[in-house]
């Protein structure tokens, strides 16, 4: 009898022992699952150099900065959709190199997407001509889904030849449509879509406005078409 009980102890312990092991293998298992999880969310981005930009206004030559790849974590409002320049890169960043002595320095110090870029030159009469760069920036998650993608604002933000002196342009929670110059004012006029029925799409069905921005002092444009003009046209064709 006691050799009876002595063999059924050693089985129950061979049991026991062999449920522990499988068991400390599954938690090695999905603790190593896990570890490759949160490095693949930590993943770095796939940075690439674009062509270099070189204007014979300017001292600086810039460089762009884009990005191949974000791995999207859902949880970060850090990240941004899929809109890639003409390359299927998107931009992310410009590089500033000063020609004479080789200072660098970023266009932005923050997360966004640069839309488009164009240098504005004008030359009022009497005056030194007016050398801007105009920039189209998605910077705010305006519909708040955790991401920077097509969906939320783009913003105007203009900077001298050098990439600094970054000044916003168009007010927030709006959609650049287009623009243009008016070389006799040293002025250009945006038009924007202004985030209006409460879907964040900014599309037709919001409403549309023009502002007009110094170029030898920008800042935040006015709105040109007010309230009370609005009403106005309202009541006429009502």
């Amino acid at each position: 009898m006691k050799q009876y009980y002595s063999s059924l102890r050693k089985i129950t312990l061979t049991a026991f022992l062999a449920i522990y092991c499988n068991s400390c293998s599954a938690n090695v298992d999905r603790t190593t699952e896990q570890a490759k999880a949160v490095a693949q969310q930590q993943k770095e981005p796939e940075i690439s150099y674009g062509e270099l930009i070189i204007k014979e206004q300017s001292d600086y030559l810039m460089i762009p900065v884009n990005v191949k790849e974000i791995y999207k974590n859902e949880d970060s409002i850090l990240d941004v959709s899929r809109s890639y320049n003409k390359n299927n890169n998107l931009l992310y960043n410009l590089i500033f190199y000063r020609k004479q002595d080789g200072e660098t320095h970023l266009l932005l110090d923050k997360k966004a997407i640069i839309n488009n870029f164009d240098l504005i030159e004008t030359k009022p009469s009497g005056k030194p001509p007016t050398r801007v760069w105009l920039y189209q920036i998605t910077d705010q998650d305006t519909n708040k889904d955790k991401k920077l993608d097509s969906q939320d604002a783009v913003i105007g933000y203009i900077s001298d030849l050098s990439g600094k002196n970054l000044q916003q342009v168009t007010p927030n929670n709006t959609k650049i449509i287009s623009w243009v110059v008016l070389p006799s004012q040293n002025a250009v006029f945006i038009k924007v879509f202004k985030e209006s029925n409460g879907d964040n799409k900014f599309t037709s069905a919001d409403e549309t406005n023009f502002v007009r921005v110094s170029l030898e002092q920008p800042n935040i444009g006015k709105e040109i078409i007010g309230d009370a003009i609005e009403q106005k046209i309202k009541s006429y064709i009502k």
